[in-house]
């Protein structure tokens, strides 16, 4: 906290941004924390958010919640500008990078890992150039060549989403004979494109994309499924924070639970993702999770 005036959310200062006395070291990909499950807070910089309603879409507002996370605890800040909510509108890329790169670069400035969770090759490339260290992009099978180029090219950590479909049409592909086996084949194509632009496998994340695509027993068959994930030998993300299928899972009389009624069913499947060696989860509750992968690491010591 010696990098603040005073603690986010507190004193006179209403906009975060003075909050910060100075630039910390940067952050390295490298120094993250060894020896347990990481957590990746969640920072939507949009009006339409599934998980928050928009609590966060001006800059001020995103930046405090992210500091709020990242001194929370957080080992990384992922830092959106477009809802990729299943029936989310897109937005141009033009918006989108004036949502996020004042955040991204705010939240580097605080010493925070960013990550930019973004489908558009501009956009990584705006916020990389702004200290962003990771990519984070659920297009799935309509990655673009634009973007494989640019991480490629930049030698970034990049996350792999298995998802099909956009927003508007991801629903009705979620078709599948084998789930967990038909996802694993899907991200060792997608992979065979990175591999043929130079990317390392070291730089490769792997997201099975629960919720994109995935009606809501599929997305419990891939969390069973996780050790054929790990088992392609990289890195795997969790993201199942507050989605559809644990709202379902605690339906009552008839209503599935809210997104901030998910919390505590997201800390249960943080738990149980890190026991099966995920590298990390992303979340938008940092704290519980945090103590989660901590209880997760110790019991498997």
């Amino acid at each position: 906290m010696d990098s603040l005036a005073a603690a986010p959310g507190t004193g006179p200062a209403t906009n975060p941004l003075p909050v910060i006395r100075k630039a910390k070291a940067a952050a390295r990909f490298e120094d993250l924390a060894q020896g347990r499950t990481l957590v990746m807070g969640v920072l939507n910089v949009t009006p339409d958010s599934f998980s928050d309603g928009g609590n966060h879409s001006t800059a001020d507002s995103a930046i405090a919640h992210g500091l709020r996370m990242f001194y929370g605890g957080a080992d990384i800040i992922d830092v959106g500008g477009e809802s990729t909510r299943p029936g989310a509108d897109p937005v141009t890329p033009e918006e989108e990078q004036r949502r996020v790169l004042p955040v991204v670069a705010a939240m580097v400035k605080a010493g925070a890992l960013v990550s930019i969770d973004t489908v558009n090759a501009s956009t990584a490339a705006a916020a990389l150039d702004a200290g962003a260290l990771i990519v984070n992009d659920v297009s799935g099978q309509r990655v673009t060549a634009e973007m494989i180029e640019l991480v490629s090219a930049r030698k970034v950590p990049y996350i792999l989403t298995h998802s099909r479909g956009d927003s508007q049409t991801m629903d009705s592909l979620a078709v599948y004979t084998d789930v967990v086996g038909e996802v694993v084949a899907e991200l060792e194509e997608l992979r065979g494109r990175f591999r043929a632009a130079g990317h390392a496998d070291e730089r490769l994340i792997l997201d099975p994309g629960l919720g994109f695509a995935k009606a809501g027993a599929q997305n419990w068959e891939l969390l069973r499924g996780l050790d054929r994930l790990t088992g392609l030998g990289h890195r795997v993300l969790v993201g199942a924070s507050r989605k559809r299928f644990l709202g379902e899972l605690l339906t009552t009389a008839g209503k599935a639970a809210a997104p901030i009624e998910r919390d505590a069913a997201t800390v249960a499947v943080t738990a149980l993702s890190a026991g099966r060696g995920a590298w990390a989860v992303r979340v938008h509750d940092v704290g519980p999770n945090l103590d989660a992968v901590k209880v997760a690491a110790r019991f498997s010591a």
